[in-house]
């Protein structure tokens, strides 16, 4: 009986199937709890974006534009998670953006060879992981919990620096730590905190969006917004197909298509994240090729509209299982809100504008809950004598090595400008090596 009134529950349109996967629920209800997963990520989709500009010198309309293309992809690959394309897809409320994990190595290729060194190193290396995606049964064993565990935490750590420019001012601003940046900066911060401790519920996921709004507002009144970028825009228009040609450079794309595996590790443990908290069963063979796919191939795509990689966000992760909102019907009105909006470029004109310190005081915050993620991770790993040493060896040569990249000096080139200053490279190399290594036996060891 139970079952049968689950189906009829499930078949006919209702509110009561946001808890169901693939319950219809009425457009004009749905429309919220859509809204919801889109503000939850909303700036970490376009501060990524935002960065990476920055870092490599691009203009504010470029920037726009970028801003504007980014909603757009992030919206197409969440539908195509969310309803799958051949085998491009999981089918699961898997929400798609702009991801953080790449913002380390593009700012390294980028002022070095030009963004369009950038653009085409993810072109190739989204079309490999696409392809790598697609037959994942065959080495998903390689990537141990602990790998992805040390990569998050790495990735944490490699970004606090980053926050810090952008809290200072920006690379290479003029008024770098100067006193209204380190005000604006704090102002962002401070709301930001406050509203995660006052706020109730929901409410607290929009607490970076909260001191964004706020510290975008204190910015105006201090004459820290510059709105030439809204002169000149259109009402409607799409993305420009290869704004940027793209430069094949070897060095740039071996550096990006180590970042592009990190970021495949990160799919895994989301996706594995988002069924055992919300379905509570292990992810499929199929599931995890499908987003892999979707990750890879939706990357170039990505590229060839001059904007960089997607991958699924862990903040939308904690959202359904905070929730339990998986309908993916619902979720996909969120996926056609972000299209709406990148559809209208005063949307993208108007972001471009944040100054960097807002930037800085709400990332700076997000930047560190990446760092306790990947510490919580490999805390969910155990605490055997193996996974001690696995996270300690590659934590340790990763982060130490990379702040005296000098001791990289004997190598050729191309391994320095891959792993010299990149931490994340290298600790994702050393934890997969010691993965491999190490005996199982170890793990019979007694835990601490």
């Amino acid at each position: 009986m139970t079952n049968k009134k689950s189906s009829i529950t499930t078949s006919a349109s209702s509110i009561d199937n946001i808890y169901s996967l693939d319950g219809k629920v009425p457009v004009g209800k749905s429309i919220p709890f859509g809204l919801q997963h889109v503000l939850a990520m909303f700036v970490a989709n376009i501060a990524p974006i935002m960065i990476v500009a920055g870092a490599c010198g691009l203009t504010a309309q470029n920037t726009a534009a970028l801003i504007q293309t980014a909603m757009i992809v992030a919206g197409i690959g969440t539908l195509v998670q969310l309803f799958s394309v051949w085998r491009l897809g999981a089918r699961l409320p898997i929400v798609m953006g702009i991801s953080f994990t790449f913002v380390s190595i593009f700012c390294y290729v980028g002022p070095r060879w030009g963004y369009e060194a950038v653009i085409g190193a993810v072109l190739v290396g989204g079309c490999i992981e696409g392809i790598l995606g697609l037959f994942a049964k065959y080495w998903r064993g390689l990537v141990a919990p602990i790998v992805a565990a040390c990569v998050v935490t790495a990735i944490g750590f490699s970004l606090l620096s980053v926050g810090a420019n952008s809290f200072g001012g920006g690379n290479g601003a003029e008024d770098f730590g100067s006193l209204q940046n380190w005000i604006l900066g704090t102002i962002t911060l401070v709301c930001c905190l406050g509203f995660h401790i006052i706020a109730k519920g929901h409410v607290k996921q929009l607490s970076v969006l909260f001191g964004l709004v706020v510290g975008y507002i204190v910015a105006v009144f201090m004459g820290m917004v510059d709105f030439s970028a809204l002169e000149s825009v259109k009402v409607l228009s799409v993305p420009e197909f290869l704004p940027f040609k793209p430069v094949f450079n070897i060095n740039a794309i071996i550096s990006v298509m180590l970042i592009f595996l990190v970021s495949a590790t990160e799919t895994i443990g989301d996706t594995s994240a988002m069924t055992s908290t919300v379905l509570h069963r292990e992810p499929t063979d199929k599931e995890i090729s499908g987003a892999l796919a979707c990750d890879g191939f939706v990357s170039s795509v990505s590229a060839l509209f001059g904007c960089m990689p997607i991958t699924s966000f862990s903040q939308n992760v904690g959202l359904l299982a905070m929730t339990k909102v998986i309908n993916r019907y619902t979720i996909a009105t969120g996926a056609a809100i972000m299209i709406i909006a990148g559809l209208i470029p005063a949307v993208g004109a108007v972001l471009a504008t944040l100054p960097e310190a807002v930037l800085g005081g709400c990332t700076i915050m997000m930047f560190g809950n990446i760092v306790l993620s990947g510490l919580q991770m490999i805390g969910n790993c155990g605490y055997t004598q193996r996974n001690i040493t696995i996270a300690a060896l590659s934590l340790s040569v990763g982060l130490g090595f990379t702040q005296v990249p000098e001791i990289f000096a004997i190598f050729p080139d191309i391994i320095r400008t891959v792993f010299a200053e990149n931490c994340v490279a290298v600790v994702f190399l050393s934890a997969i090596l010691l993965n491999l290594l190490l005996p199982e036996e170890t793990d019979k060891t007694a835990q601490m």
